[in-house]
């Protein structure tokens, strides 16, 4: 039961991960596209950065730091 959460939480944050390195991918593009007179969703994008993109982050914050201090009781547990 434990290692199937751990695969879950493993899983979860990964796709986290990736969409987190998507809403970067697509700020950096909007903000060139902003300079260059193109609109590319840069105030899409804004629009998003509150209920989206900073709940996405903290997750992606939390969990790393869950899954670490997961691993390391783990790994006291098991030395015992």
């Amino acid at each position: 039961m434990r290692e199937k959460l751990l695969q879950w939480l493993n899983w979860a944050l990964m796709a986290d991960l990736f969409f987190v390195l998507f809403c970067f991918f697509w700020f950096a593009i909007a903000v060139v596209g902003k300079a260059i007179d193109v609109p590319l969703g840069l105030n899409l994008w804004y629009s998003l950065w509150q209920p989206v993109v900073q709940p996405a982050l903290g997750i992606l914050m939390a969990g790393a730091i869950l899954s670490g201090v997961v691993s390391w009781v783990n790994k006291r547990l098991s030395s015992q």
